[in-house]
This record gives structure tokens, sequence and C-alpha cells, in this order.
């Protein structure tokens, strides 16, 4: 079939979804995204590339960044020719995206929906991390249902954390934990529960659940004696038979090569807010290691010896000496980093989290680089050896399946330790990375830094790095593998254009991409007022700016009738907002973290469908995806315009790089990520075509100053008021 009979066809399908939903209205930038959604995906050569005569053409990559304002339809405008393509093609979609709320909109509303209406069936499936569900060995370990292991006690990734935290815990706790435990895993045995951490009625904390979750790692899979009962696994056979598989962009950066998600080439990609993506990528290929808690490696060390002579692996002889080497150099690193910047690093004792120092340029200093590489080559040493011994437990769980336990809980135990090992080992090797011999400025560093803090006892050393470019990242690791891909987004385009976006997510100058803006069917010049309400100091004398924001703040928002939201740029901030609350205000107003997300946004509904006002102060989660349609939120309060904070060592190290090569990372980098920032908090304004809503900008630079300027050109076409200090 050819391209433009499969894309004619997607379009069909668009088009009868559209006419037999009761009370859709058709809009032409829907119909526009679809249209283009069909032409790209129908483009793409898929699969493997055959040719008689072995002179086969190189396949052809179609993808499409595609901005659909607010009201567009945009899951409807990709899901209707992407399924009818992938039918048509005897593929799968891949939807990707970055938030919770958005997979469960999919899976529990818009798919079902579309499967209702569409003539071919088409079965659908969410794809979670397998961290995500309970691993039935472990749960019934630390219940006290399973029986006593060999070495059960020092099971524990982390046992010095683990300990410190211990220690802290009070008896009745550690009792709680216990029964928590075995009510979970009494839930599991009944059917009651289905092992998916997400479905528990009130799920646990991560220190709770993390002893408890799946892990590749320690798993054995189908050789492990609770094969039949995995959670994972059967969530695994429901994704083989889904036409459409819901994941996010974590585990599809995650998973690359791993084959847990349908293989990229073969199968058509979408990105929803794809607009974090690059931020995604840096978080997947950032590493740590700690300098100062080490005995996990004596206890990996004894654990390889001993299973390693139980199965005659030759390998084994060098992990002595391998573990005695990481010791003692890990042990060497933070001595050297604390002589180098132990005052650097003691100064920030009451800075928030722990205190950092940042290797300028990426240039290591000379006393770390000899340790560095002795500690590289030993942890590789290390690594092959537990690899040797990986593969003959395989293997003698594949002639030996009577002892799956015995051999699954050996297997375990080197796993839970393993990855530790590999972060290591690549954390040193990027630590180490340096510009060769010859190299020129263009040559790109990457982010190197080092942090101090107290953990109960132990006074905890670690470093850091990663890469700066997640363009470069994402070129190298996720489009080299896509053939078909369409990302999309209410907040692509920065200061007027897809420039910015387009080097963030790797994707500039790629002849094969395409970029279209859909935009908003709302009447934004009707329907909204931007009001620039001015203060006489200038933002960057916070004290004195903050004092006069607030005291303006608190005169607009004694006038809000129903919903509003204020949104901040750090704690402080919102501290002093919220001590400046006059008694009368207070219970009118919902402050982050004092309830939980769900509680608190029930609560602001509640009162504004009784007719109450009700204002949130949130921060920069609360400013993204967040839908208060209506009177939930006829006004949107910004405080300062949210540029990203100025310490994050990864924006500083690519900022010095773009200074080194004599471009403006402050043009380049920090006003189109401010610009896409600022867009997706004044998004939380309108929300249907009935909407009527005010934006207040606190700071004058939006109004006063060039980069404000271009910001604006980023913001939907509001009526705009402006409005002299108070």
């Amino acid at each position: 079939m050819s391209q433009q009979v499969w894309a004619a066809q997607a379009l069909e399908s668009f088009d009868a979804v559209v006419q037999a939903t009761p009370g859709f209205r058709s809009r032409h930038g829907q119909r526009r995204m679809a249209e283009q959604v069909a032409h790209t995906f129908s483009s793409a050569t898929l699969g493997k590339v055959d040719s008689e005569d072995g002179d086969a053409a190189p396949p052809t990559r179609a993808i499409a960044v595609i901005q659909a304002g607010t009201g567009v339809g945009k899951s409807l405008a990709y899901c209707a020719p992407a399924i009818a393509l992938a039918l048509s093609r005897g593929t799968r979609v891949l939807i990707s995206t970055a938030t919770v709320a958005l997979q469960e909109q999919l899976v529990n509303k818009d798919l079902p929906a579309l499967a209702a209406l569409m003539p071919q069936p088409f079965k659908f499936a969410l794809a979670k991390g397998r961290g995500r569900y309970v691993c039935k060995l472990k749960l019934d370990r630390l219940a006290g249902t399973g029986e006593a292991e060999e070495e059960s006690e020092d099971d524990d990734l982390f046992a010095e954390e683990e300990a410190a935290a211990r220690a802290k815990r009070p008896r009745q706790e550690t009792e709680a934990r216990i029964q928590f435990y075995g009510a979970m895993a009494q839930t599991l045995a009944k059917g009651a529960w289905d092992g998916d951490r997400d479905s528990l009625e009130t799920p646990p904390e991560p220190e709770v659940w993390s002893p408890v979750a799946a892990e590749g790692a320690s798993c054995t899979g189908k050789h492990c004696p609770a094969f039949s009962q995995c959670t994972y696994y059967d969530k695994r056979k429901e994704l083989v038979g889904a036409q459409v598989i819901v994941a996010n962009h974590d585990l599809l950066l995650s998973s690359l090569g791993a084959r847990v998600l349908p293989e990229l080439d073969n199968c058509l990609l979408v990105l929803d807010e794809a607009h974090h993506l690059p931020a995604t990528a840096l978080q997947q290929f950032a590493c740590s290691m700690d300098l100062s808690r080490l005995t996990w490696i004596d206890r990996l060390s004894s654990r390889g010896l001993r299973i390693g002579a139980l199965l005659e692996v030759e390998e084994i002889a060098d992990i002595p000496r391998h573990a005695a080497q990481l010791r003692q150099t890990l042990q060497d690193l933070a001595r050297i980093v604390m002589d180098v910047y132990g005052a650097a690093l003691k100064s920030q004792k009451d800075t928030w989290g722990p205190a950092r120092v940042r290797v300028p340029r990426g240039e290591l200093p000379e006393p770390l680089i000899a340790p560095l590489g002795l500690l590289a080559a030993s942890a590789d040493g290390f690594l092959e050896a537990l690899r040797a011994i990986s593969k003959a437990l395989r293997a003698e769980m594949r002639d030996k399946p009577e002892e799956a336990k015995r051999l699954s809980t050996l297997y375990a135990q080197i796993g839970m330790l393993a990855p530790r090992l590999e972060e290591l080992h690549a954390t040193a090797q990027l630590l180490l990375q340096d510009a060769p011999q010859g190299a020129d400025r263009s040559f790109v560093p990457a982010a190197k830094w080092f942090t101090l803090e107290v953990d109960g006892d132990f006074i905890v050393v670690k470093g850091h790095a990663s890469p700066i470019l997640p363009g470069t990242t994402l070129r190298n690791h996720l489009w080299n593998a896509v053939r078909g891909a369409v990302l999309t987004s209410a907040t692509l385009n920065s200061c007027g254009n897809f420039d910015f976006f387009l080097r963030e997510a790797g994707l500039h100058g790629d002849d094969t991409t395409t970029t279209l803006e859909v935009p908003s069917p709302f009447n934004y010049a009707a329907q909204g007022t931007l009001i620039a309400a001015e203060t006489r100091a200038d933002p960057k004398n916070a004290a004195q700016f903050t004092a006069e924001m607030v005291d303006a703040l608190l005169h607009d928002i004694a006038r809000v009738e129903y919903g509003a939201l204020v949104l901040f740029t750090s704690r402080e901030q919102m501290r002093q907002a919220v001590d400046a609350l006059p008694t009368a205000m207070r219970s009118v107003v919902l402050v982050q973290n004092a309830l939980p997300r769900t509680q608190l946004l029930k609560r602001h509904r509640e009162r504004v469908e009784n007719g109450e006002p009700s204002v949130i102060f949130g921060m920069q989660s609360f400013g993204e995806g967040l839908d208060l349609p209506g009177r939930l939120c006829e006004s949107v309060f910004i405080t300062k315009l949210p540029f990203a904070p100025p310490d994050d060592p990864v924006g500083e190290t690519r900022a010095e790089w773009l200074r080194a090569v004599g471009r403006d990372p402050f043009s380049e980098l920090v006003v189109p990520a401010t610009a896409i920032r600022l867009a997706q908090w004044v998004g939380r304004a309108i929300r249907t075509e009935d909407d009527q809503a005010h934006v207040y900008c606190y700071d004058k630079r939006l109004m006063r100053t060039s980069y404000g300027q271009r910001l604006l050109k980023g913001l939907p076409p509001f009526a705009l008021q402006q409005r002299a200090p108070l």
C-alpha cells in the first residue's frame, strides 16, 4: 500500500471518530495536526530493510514537531491517525508522556473512548518501570512468610544508609513495617491486590516501598520460583498483545536497547509533553558515586567469592584485589576532595540540601586524575568477574530447574549490589572525560561536582557528573534508533520560534524533521487580560522587591471571588507571602505541601463549588499540568519571572562553555527556557472556550527589557493592561 493511501485512510479514521463523537465539534487546527501526523507516520520506513539485489535504499526517517495550543485536542489528533496507520501497517504505537496525569487520562479516558468508536478493534496497555511492581520473593522474606535465606540480614542494597535509618527509627515503627509487609503479602496472595504500587489505596513512601520493589539486576526472570505469580511479567504479557502502549519519558530513555518497549525502528512513536524530554535526558544520563560509605564493597566481594567458588568460576581470583583497591581508592578520593574543596564545602552549612562545589570547565585538579583512573580500572575488572558469575548462574538455572529458588537467591544477592558498582564505574569514566590534546574551544565538557552532607552519623562525600547538552545525548541514544516520531506539546515554541527546542531535543538541522504550529481555538484577546502590575523595586533586589510584591499581591487576591492560583519562584518568597496574610485571608489560602496535592485540589474545588473564594499558593509543579477550568481559576498571579535557579551545576557548566566559545548563555539558553516555563504558567488561566481569566505579572522586566519583549512573543495574545506601582 502506498504512503498516500495509508495517510488518506488514517485521516478518514480521524474524521469518522470526530463525526461519531456526540457533541464534538470539528476544529480546523485539530484536523491540521491529524494531517501532519498521518503524513509523518506514513512516510517513515519501518522494520528491516531488504532488497533482492542486496543494495537496499536507506530507511526513511520522518519526525514532526508540533506545537498545539490549549484546546486543540492533541490526544485525538495524534491517537486516531497513528492507531489507524499502525493497524494498516501491522505495527504498534508507543505514546510517551512526562506526567502520570496524562498517562491516566490516556489509559482511563481517551483510549477507551477511541476504541469504542474506531472501526478496527485495538488493545492498549500502560507500561511502567519494573520498580513500580512488587517482587514477591522480597515481600515474602520481609513479611516473615518466606523461608530464611542465607545472609538475608544483609540483603539491603545500601546497608550503611539503612543501618543509619534503623538506628533513628523507633521500635514500634519497625514493627509497623513488618505488619505492613505482612498485610501486603496477604492481600497479594488473596488476589485482592495486583502488585502495582500505584493501585494501593495509600501508596507507601519510597523508603518503605524500595525494599520490596522489583529490580532488573536481582531478577532471574523465568527461572524465579515465583515467576508464574510475578506481577511485572504479567503486565509484560499485556504489552505483548497491545497495539498501543503508553509509557513515560523516563522509561523510554532508561530502557533503550533493553526490549522492554517496542523496537523504535519498527513502531510509531508519539512524545507528548515533549518539552520535558531534554531535561529527562540529562537526568537519565547523569551519574554519581558515594566516596564515604563503603562496606557494600566487602559484602559484594564476599558474595562474589562464595558464589563463584560454588560454581567454579575462574575469574573470581582477582576479586579480593579489585575490592581492596576500590575501597582504598575511594577513601583516597574522599580525602583529596576534602583537601581541595573542603573549605568551600564546609562554608555552605546553611544552604538547602547538600553543600556543593563545581569543577570549573570540567577540568579536574591533577591530584584526582590518577585515583579516578585506578578506580575505573578496578571497577571494570570487578564487573568482569561478576558478569562471569552471572553467566554461570544463568547456565546453572537452565540446567537445574529443580534448584531455581536457591540459585535465584544467589543471583539476587549479587544483583542487589552490582548496580552500585556499575554506577561507580560510569561516574569515574564521566569524571575523567577531558578535552583531547589539540581540541579547540568547541569541545563540550561534562558537568562535574562534589557534594558534602551529613546523614545520621555519616559524613557523606559524593562525586557527580552529567552531560550538559541534552540534544547531543538524544541524538546519540534516541534518534539514531527512531524511524517515525511525533513530538507535541502546548509549549515547544520559544520566543516565537522552534529553534531552542530543536537544539535541546537534538533535532536542529535534521533534514527529516518538520515543524508545525497549531494555534489554540480560544479567543485570548476576548477571554483574558494580562495585567503587567509593576513594582518600584527592581526584581534583582530580592528583599525590597518581595516586600513590595507581597503588598500588591495581597491587595489583588483580596478581590478574588472564586478560584485563583498564585505561582512563586522560591520557597522563601512563598513563605514571606504566607506570613504576611491577614487573619481574615488565611482561611482562603491553600498552601502547597500543607496538604497532599490531591486533597488540596479537592478542597479547592469544594470551596469554589460552594461559592467561596479559594486561592492556591504553589511553585513550579503547580505551574504545569494543572487543569482548573472556569471558576476554579479565574485569576493567575505570577509573582516573578520564572528564571531557573542560578546554582544548577549542569546549567552553570553549560553557560561557562557557551561564554568560552563566544556565545551568550543568557540570550541563547536562559531566556528561551524561561519563555517555555512562563508560557506553561500563563497556560493555567484559559482552559476552555468559555473561560474568562486575568493573569497578573508583578515583574516589571516583562515590559521594560528587550528579553521581556521576547518572552511576550511566546504568550497567548491576551488583552494587555499596564498598571503603575500601587
